[in-house]
């Protein structure tokens, strides 16, 4: 991302199913802001160059011209994230450089990764650095390391009640203490082991472990309402088995 701003991106492809999918991953992280659903490049080509955008996600086969043949003719400065249900493609692709090749059916934890490398690539700032050990394991003594101001903190997962977006930081309520770092909530979304944390909302990440009662509306954890986001309620009735 540029400094704190949001990173503008496009969608283009000509399944609306396909389109649907990522406009529901889109938003629900954190600095994307989608400027335009487009079922077909010549489209895209016509919006991108009245009003540049950061990010285009690109199928490959689409009628008239294909999202190869798309990008060897723009020559875009923009970074692209190739969205195909194709293997064959991916060397072409990745010689056009671009930043990833996404297979469908595309699964929010594979889209999140090329997500953050995304805010690697494009990030001006030295954002704080967060380390994991072990994170993606369930063992009890997996932990992270978190800068917070000038120290790296050690914040072992089990404490974790949950994460909170508050703008550009993120707190992390856990046993026995707050801890507020410049992170997003997205990127720490991709370290932390799915079986042991759902994220529920835009703003929140909760620890499964900890939650003594939900509604579908709501969870509630150690005494704090912790809301059910719209765009997350279908999993998260999945997750915790409620119908």
């Amino acid at each position: 991302m540029k400094g704190k701003s949001n990173i503008s991106c496009i969608i283009i492809d000509d399944e609306p199913l396909a389109r649907d999918i990522i406009k529901n991953y889109i938003s629900r992280i954190d600095n994307l802001e989608l400027i335009a659903s487009c079922s077909n490049a010549l489209e895209a080509f016509n919006l991108i160059t009245k009003k540049p955008v950061d990010l285009i996600f690109l199928d490959i086969q689409m009628p008239e011209i294909t999202g190869i043949e798309f990008l060897k003719e723009l020559q875009p400065t923009q970074k692209v994230i190739f969205t195909t249900a194709y293997s064959e493609y991916a060397v072409d692709a990745f010689n056009l450089e671009a930043v990833d090749y996404l297979l469908k059916p595309i699964e929010f934890s594979r889209f999140l990764k090329s997500i953050n490398k995304v805010f690697r690539l494009t990030s001006n700032t030295k954002e704080e650095v967060l380390v994991s050990t072990n994170t993606k394991s369930d063992t009890s003594d997996s932990f992270l390391y978190l800068k917070v101001e000038k120290t790296m903190q050690k914040v072992f997962l089990k404490d974790i009640y949950y994460i909170e977006s508050l703008r550009n930081y993120i707190k992390i309520k856990t046993s026995d203490r707050e801890i507020m770092a410049l992170k997003s909530i997205s990127s720490i979304e991709s370290l932390l082991p799915t079986k042991k944390f759902l994220r529920v909302h835009r703003s929140f990440i909760i620890a499964i472990d900890y939650i003594n009662s939900f509604s579908p509306s709501e969870i509630n954890i150690k005494g704090t309402k912790i809301p059910i986001g719209r765009n997350y309620k279908d999993m998260v009735k999945k997750v915790l088995g409620y119908y």
